[in-house]
């Protein structure tokens, strides 16, 4: 066996996939079946750098390259690509947007060098469609992504046509005026056009946050966390006082909320 890291990942992928002495459940795996683990493979390591966990972060960084390994090599059985096209493909595409690293191109400040990375992406996205057809700066934008990461990326992508709001106040009268117009859906009771509303909301949710350099969906992710370990304080203690947390009264749950809050302060 080749002593190469990479070279015997890829064996070991190859034996996985074998017909003869092959793992069944490998074998039988797709594009598609493969999906729903890479999505939670994905998640999982965001989740080790959330904690701060290294170590879990080493383990979860294998799982994850595993699973390009294994899509590159069912492409691979497929005569379309196999893992070195895909790493000879990320090197040409790496150097191209680093021309003031791999080139003597420079820059005068980080907006500039953001300006020529996007450029060159959509450089990237025209060159792979058809000379005909008509190319979109919203193009390939993966329908995958979680809502929120994707319409940020949407509206940074619009951002740079000049499609934007020249000042954070703006935005900001943008989300009153979005909540105002969900205030008027629900006095008319009108269910259809409440969800529509939450939609735009959200949207401009996403807007402010763009504008003020967060990053939404790592935004919500740490609320989560947050009132995940906030409303585990407060089972914790009705466990302890061998209460039932739906016989107290909202008065009690709101002072053990902001007691929470208070005692969970650095999360």
């Amino acid at each position: 066996m080749n002593d190469n890291a990479l070279d015997r990942l890829i064996e070991l992928m190859e034996t996985l996939r074998s017909p003869e002495q092959g793992c069944p459940w490998d074998k039988k795996q797709t594009y598609q079946s493969l999906t729903p683990h890479t999505l939670e493979e994905t998640h999982e390591v965001l989740s080790a750098i959330e904690q701060g966990d290294l170590q879990a972060l080493k383990d979860e960084l294998g799982d994850l390259l595993f699973q390009i390994v294994f899509y590159a090599q069912i492409a691979k059985e497929e005569n379309q690509f196999d893992l070195v096209d895909v790493i000879n493909h990320l090197i040409t595409k790496m150097q191209h947007r680093h021309p003031h690293v791999f080139g003597d191109k420079q820059f005068n400040d980080e907006h500039e060098l953001k300006t020529y990375w996007e450029k060159a992406k959509q450089q990237e996205r025209t060159a792979a469609d058809s000379v005909d057809a008509f190319s979109s700066v919203l193009d390939n934008v993966p329908k995958s992504m979680p809502a929120l990461s994707r319409s940020q990326k949407l509206q940074n992508r619009a951002a740079k046509t000049g499609f934007d709001w020249n000042n954070v106040e703006r935005v900001k009268e943008k989300v009153h005026e979005e909540l105002a117009e969900l205030d008027q859906a629900l006095t008319n009771k009108d269910e259809e056009n409440i969800q529509h509303e939450i939609g735009d909301l959200l949207t401009a949710c996403v807007n402010l946050s763009r504008h003020l350099n967060v990053d939404a969906e790592q935004a919500l992710r740490l609320a989560n966390q947050r009132f995940e370990n906030r409303f585990n304080y407060i089972e914790n203690i009705f466990h302890d006082k061998n209460r039932n947390m739906q016989d107290s009264s909202l008065e009690e749950l709101e002072a053990l909320w902001q007691q929470a809050k208070d005692h969970l302060k650095d999360y």
